[in-house]
């Protein structure tokens, strides 16, 4: 009998970047900063999974091994994708002003 093989899927079956450049788990809306996060902040990839029921426990583990893989290329996306989401932060609050927000809804919930 011959030596059996094992074959894996590949790193491009499992994550997918969007239009937008985010990476997300394929064909899921569960983005890679998501999981990578949760893991970071002692999450088991059971609880992981339990919280995201569109991804599979194994997905989960998956993703994990990816990250530990090349955990220098996801942490650099990771700062990457924490400086635009405070760029856009910063732009949405310079064209809608925050101050007051509050007390504007409170009052119109009043009316």
């Amino acid at each position: 009998m011959g030596e059996q093989m094992f074959l894996f899927p590949d790193d491009a079956a499992l994550l997918q970047t969007d239009a937008d450049g985010v990476v997300r788990v394929a064909r899921t809306r569960v983005t890679l900063d998501t999981v990578v996060g949760a893991f970071l902040e002692g999450a088991t990839p059971e609880t992981i999974a339990d919280q995201y029921p569109s991804l599979t426990l194994a997905q989960v583990y998956m993703v994990i091994a990816y990250y530990l893989r090349h955990q220098g290329d996801v942490d650099t996306y990771l700062v990457s994708r924490r400086q635009k989401a405070a760029e856009v932060r910063q732009e949405n609050e310079i064209r809608f002003d925050p101050t007051g927000v509050r007390s504007r809804l409170l009052a119109r919930r009043g009316s």
